[in-house]
């Protein structure tokens, strides 16, 4: 869980920078450079130096990757193994990645740019915990018993899909990898994942512990290198039986389009997001506030699930946007390294110059800056929370994914036509609403189209709950027993039986 352990102060300090020691590509459980020998930099978003250089997988490393999966799956011990030493593999994982927490939340924070404060009470509890909980799942994937008529005995058997090409993004690379990861593996599927190019270091150091755990070689493969070549071209592959992304709605949708030309493969999508946030009239005011920037500020505005379309009662609008504009300023910006920072910088220049440009976008079009809003005088990719009054819903900023730490604040009045208001968006993955109210609740949270509703909190995250989206934020669901079903395909057998047996 997410919700409250990340409000809490942390007052440890911390060492000095992470150093990474993995960078190759892992393909059939070994390391590797790529087969051209390219590299790419990686680069720290708060000293904006580079950290690294890294393999850049390239499209015969793809075919490499798909070749040893393929193999693995149909002739190595993967399948033939016991559901319960696939789970105890899983669980192994888990407790590497929980004894190296420490490593990994300095690596996340070094390559991502988030607080390692953060990465410590949310990103690396929540990562291990998903291996677990896909661990237990292994050996209770069962089909059922069907009383078909005449003198048949059915039963349905739940198998492995085969290869899954897995695609990441870069705001929580270690937690999206264990989302990815867990169920397919539960499953009995055999993996090559290929990493966002801007965070490839934690997951690289996760193949490390794949291999410690004891997998077998070329059930999980591990690329680095860019979507439009290694991503586009692993999404398409003939060998590759499913595919699974999580990152952009533009992005999900040229997969969707593409990845089947070759032959129909499974796709699930966990795509972008302009979530509805309401703040009902009877609403603890600083209980909202807090609530609120949680919902969007968290992991500096790049969570898809950001409820970055806030919509607040005009009985409470001025008071909660001026407390509002108070609470961010607070934000202490800083060093991802240092105990003390409460925000860190974007992930890269490109993300820093794309909110930038939504800010000047609010100011154009009308919205009232509160907070924020200037440009940050320091080294490293940082943008100020900023906090816009007087939107409008036909405002860019109301509209579009801004993935940053921008707030918009709308009115409203009337809680039917605030429902539609929220609904009147291409997204619907997720959504909040703050009020006193059980029966306001109820009506809030059955007529807004979303695949997660937050009541009186936001961010609350488990592998028990499943997550995913409605409309153009994607397709299936992650976590919880729904993440296996994007891995699992149902077979029916049907067996005549001898003349008067018992059915």
């Amino acid at each position: 869980m997410l919700g409250k352990t990340f409000m809490q102060k942390t007052t440890r300090s911390f060492g000095s920078r992470a150093v990474p020691k993995q960078t190759q590509l892992f393909i059939d459980g070994q390391w590797c450079n790529s087969v051209k020998g390219e590299t790419f930099e990686t680069i720290d978003p708060f000293t904006e130096e580079p950290i690294t250089q890294v393999q850049r997988a390239s499209r015969e490393d793809v075919d490499k990757a798909v070749l040893a999966a393929r193999i693995a799956f149909d002739h190595g011990p993967w399948r033939r193994m016991s559901a319960t030493d696939r789970g105890n593999l899983l669980y192994r994982l888990g407790d590497l990645v929980e004894k190296n927490a420490e490593e990994l939340a300095y690596l996340e924070a070094l390559d991502n740019g988030k607080p390692v404060s953060v990465a410590k009470v949310a990103d690396l509890p929540l990562t291990w915990n998903t291996y677990k909980y896909y661990g237990g799942w292994a050996n209770k994937i069962t089909g059922d018993t069907i009383p078909a008529p005449g003198n048949f005995h059915a039963y349905t058997r739940r198998e492995p899909v085969g290869v899954a090409a897995q695609i990441i993004p870069w705001n929580f690379p270690l937690l999206m990898q264990a989302w990815k990861l867990g169920p397919a593996l539960a499953a009995g599927c055999t993996v090559v994942m290929k990493t966002a190019e801007q965070t490839p270091l934690s997951a690289l150091k996760i193949a490390e512990l794949i291999k410690e755990a004891g997998f077998p070689d070329g059930v999980v493969n591990i690329l680095s290198g860019f979507g439009e070549d290694a991503g586009a071209y692993l999404s398409t592959h003939p060998d590759v039986d499913k595919v699974a992304f999580t990152g952009s709605t533009a992005v999900g949708l040229q997969i969707m389009r593409n990845s089947s030309l070759g032959g129909l493969k499974r796709v699930t999508l966990e795509l972008g997001g302009k979530s509805a946030n309401i703040i009902c009239e009877d609403a603890d005011v600083d209980m909202a506030v807090q609530q609120s920037h949680l919902g969007l500020f968290f992991n500096q505005g790049q969570c898809c699930i950001a409820g970055s379309r806030l919509f607040v009662h005009d009985k409470i609008y001025d008071e909660f946007s001026e407390k509002s504009a108070k609470f961010a300023s607070e934000a202490k910006l800083g060093d991802s390294q240092d105990a003390a920072t409460t925000q860190g910088p974007q992930v890269s220049k490109e993300q820093q110059d794309t909110v930038w440009g939504y800010i000047e976008k609010g100011k154009k079009e009308g919205a009232t800056l509160l907070a924020g809003g200037e440009k940050y005088d320091g080294k490293g990719y940082f943008v100020k929370p900023t906090v816009f009054a007087d939107v409008k819903d036909d405002m860019t900023i109301a509209k579009e994914e801004i993935f940053g730490p921008v707030m918009q604040i709308m009115k409203f009045s009337d809680y039917d036509d605030v429902i539609d208001r929220a609904n009147r968006s291409e997204y619907g993955l997720g959504a909040g609403v703050v009020t006193k109210d059980i029966g306001r609740a109820f009506h809030l949270t059955n007529g807004l189209r979303a695949g997660t509703v937050y009541v009186n909190c936001y961010d609350v995250f488990d592998p028990t709950l499943p997550f995913g989206g409605y409309k153009n934020s994607g397709i299936g669901r992650e976590n919880g027993p729904q993440g296996l079903d994007n891995y699992l395909e149902t077979k029916t057998v049907i067996m005549s039986r001898p003349d008067g047996s018992l059915p």
